[in-house]
């Protein structure tokens, strides 16, 4: 059957940023008197919605102290502009041609933990804005990956059934989240990006650029 709906993650799934956002919050940790390498940041992020990864790193990170989510928000942002080479460069290819493929089959959305404006402004710049209808992220649904309000809500402004959509996701959290929703997932695994378990996933592969939809959906 082909699906009502594609719904996408952004980070780690269409570009390749949680490395840089990792690197930010280590050097804002840095900035306050704390130093922690990125690497034993990111485990804890990948997936995540903002709202829940300020909440872990205030707690784990105390140094942090009462900044808000706004206010780290912001600071983040400069850091990140740092190691960043630019959405454009991030971007995963064979990932947004899949994402163009899809487009021509489905309405698409984006479901990310990220800030709703950041989502956008990455997907113009990648050159990828066209192909969606819309995009949700931190705040504009309940609860975060894996919980799967998320994707519930983004069915729901599809006014499609959960079970006619599929979810593309990279992350444990985010294929949880699919599978929760009742949805069918396809699970990237990038070659290189360390063990995750993305049970329940319909599909897992590699790369995008060679899933067949046809073949998956007729």
């Amino acid at each position: 059957m082909t699906p009502a709906a594609f719904l996408f993650d952004l980070d780690g799934t269409l570009v390749d940023t949680e490395s840089s956002w990792a690197m930010a919050i280590s050097d804002m940790l840095a900035a306050r008197g704390e130093r922690v390498p990125y690497t034993e940041i990111l485990p804890s992020i990948v997936g995540r919605n903002w709202y829940d990864i300020h909440s872990a790193i205030h707690e784990t990170y105390p140094v942090l102290g009462d900044s808000s989510v706004m206010e780290d928000a912001a600071e983040l942002r400069v850091y990140y502009a740092r190691h960043a080479a630019g959405p454009a460069a991030q971007a995963i290819p064979g990932s947004v041609a899949f994402l163009r493929r899809a487009s021509a089959v489905a309405p698409c959305a984006i479901v990310s933990g990220s800030p709703r404006e950041d989502v956008i402004e990455t997907a113009r710049a990648c050159g990828f804005l066209d192909c969606i209808e819309f995009a949700l992220g931190a705040g504009d649904y309940p609860r975060g990956k894996p919980d799967p309000s998320g994707f519930l809500a983004a069915a729901e402004r599809f006014g499609a059934k959960p079970a006619e959509c599929v979810v593309v996701e990279d992350s444990e959290v985010g294929v949880a989240a699919g599978v929760a929703a009742g949805m069918r997932v396809i699970a990237l695994k990038r070659p290189g990006f360390g063990a995750r378990r993305l049970d329940g996933a319909e599909w897992t592969v590699e790369d995008l650029a060679g899933f067949d939809i046809k073949e998956a959906f007729g």
